[in-house]
């Protein structure tokens, strides 16, 4: 039997499944981020489109599927299950129906809420499969498996921003048990990418007399500590260029009370950044077939997943304005290259375009014609108050206005300055483009 701490509906399993006192496995998941929005897709229909849009959808399935084979004891999700309110119950449905399969195998699954997903930010709801155990919010509660000698203790999300440290309100380790903390977690905000939810120190996980720290909310997989284990298994599926490399869940495996981690890669699509040089290139055939060149060895890494590309092109070349001034065939040109590798095996989601021009911006502000004099105005842009108090009150507004899910996922770096309120940056690095633009191919 599953037993639950007072208040929580029992959960059962058969008992042809008795493993070796202090004996288990259990898969760690979080940041799964259902029916998640992928960027990436602009100007793509079809297949590709549709792999990269059910990503999320069959990276679930992929590790539901592994519990199944591998017939783990049971499952953490550490928040973040949904990426917010359902657009329809479909989100749901897929949900339940994966837990159904793992109800019939008779693999509890415990489920902790998020930022993402808090209780104030779902308006539907479907009845879940008995397998299923929710941490609640308001209060950490705690589950037991008492076959297996352990107790798993959370507490869920009740609004998106919880300020508040929740490790202290967590219950006291259970004695001769393997103690788990299942917590959504900033950390302190050492990832600057994340926002700092649920704040709290290593130390505070480390003190709390626990076994193993499951946490959620940080993208990026990485174990913080060890004995106690303190893990973030990453997000399930990457979503957009800066989630890169693999992607899924971590298999704990436990033997008399002494655990061992290890990474599984569940992701269908793997988002990767390739840098390629294209110093010498004269024509955007000849880019093409560097971007070729430089993704062939990602595609035989990725294996049958999608790989999806950042590409970054470096180098001082005459096609320096080009690029720039016509980014629609570029990112085309990129994509066909990518299409060369086999219909069904690459995207290029962006191209970065972060080359120089032959002439030194030095050399282009002792032009003595009109570009040379915006070249020395731009070039004392960034030094100019009036200016950026006028970025400020204008681009800064706009980036001010910016929802705070869109604003994490920019990418374009002019108007990351403006969302950090950098705009010396801003100014900066707006210079050159706009020379290019206006210059073309001779800068």
């Amino acid at each position: 039997m599953v037993r639950v701490a007072a208040g929580w509906r029992n959960l059962s399993r058969s008992s042809d499944k008795m493993p070796t006192v202090s004996s288990f496995r259990f898969l760690h998941a979080a940041d799964i981020h259902l029916d998640s929005p992928l960027r990436g897709l602009d100007g793509q229909e079809g297949d590709i489109a549709e792999r990269i849009r059910s990503a999320p959808r069959r990276a679930f399935e992929n590790l539901v599927q592994f519990a199944l084979d591998e017939r783990v004891d049971f499952v953490v999700i550490a928040g973040d299950l949904y990426d917010g309110d359902w657009k329809d119950y479909r989100t749901g449905l897929f949900f339940v129906r994966q837990m159904g399969r793992l109800n019939a195998a008779q693999i509890p699954v415990f489920l902790l809420y998020g930022n993402h997903d808090a209780e104030s930010r779902i308006t539907k709801a479907l009845e879940l499969p008995e397998n299923v155990g929710v941490f609640r919010g308001g209060k950490a509660h705690t589950f037991t498996l008492d076959e297996l000698e352990v107790a798993l203790h959370g507490q869920s999300f009740r609004n998106r921003a919880v300020t508040d440290n929740l490790v202290p309100g967590y219950p006291s380790p259970r004695k001769a048990m393997f103690n788990i903390g299942v917590l959504h977690t900033g950390l302190g905000g050492f990832d600057p990418q994340h926002d700092n939810y649920a704040p709290c120190s290593l130390t505070d996980l480390t003190a709390k007399g626990y076994d193993y720290w499951a946490l959620g909310h940080i993208h990026q997989r990485q174990v913080l500590h060890k004995n106690p284990w303190v893990v973030f298994p990453g997000n399930l599926q990457g979503r957009h260029v800066r989630e890169t490399g693999p992607k899924g869940a971590a298999l704990v495996t436990v033997r008399d009370g002494e655990a061992d981690v290890r990474f599984l890669d569940f992701g269908v699509a793997r988002w990767e950044t390739v840098e390629v040089r294209i110093r010498g290139a004269e024509s955007l055939e000849d880019i093409a077939e560097a971007v070729r060149d430089a993704a062939a060895p990602l595609v035989k890494d990725v294996g049958d997943r999608l790989l999806v590309l950042r590409v970054r092109l470096t180098g001082r070349t005459p096609l320096h304005g080009r690029l720039l001034g016509d980014p629609e065939r570029l990112l085309n040109e990129a994509r066909s290259a990518a299409f060369g590798l086999g219909a069904e095996s690459a995207w290029v989601a962006r191209v970065d375009v972060e080359t120089r021009p032959p002439v030194a911006p030095e050399a282009l502000r002792e032009r003595a014609d009109a570009l040379g004099d915006l070249a020395r105005l731009l070039a004392e842009a960034p030094e100019d108050p009036q200016l950026l108090r006028d970025l400020e009150e204008d681009v800064g507004l706009l980036a001010r206005r910016l929802k705070p899910d869109v604003a994490e996922s920019v990418e374009d770096p002019a108007l990351r300055h403006a969302i950090g309120g950098d705009f010396t940056a801003l100014a900066r690095d707006a210079a050159p483009w706009l020379l290019a633009r206006l210059d073309g191919e001779e800068v």
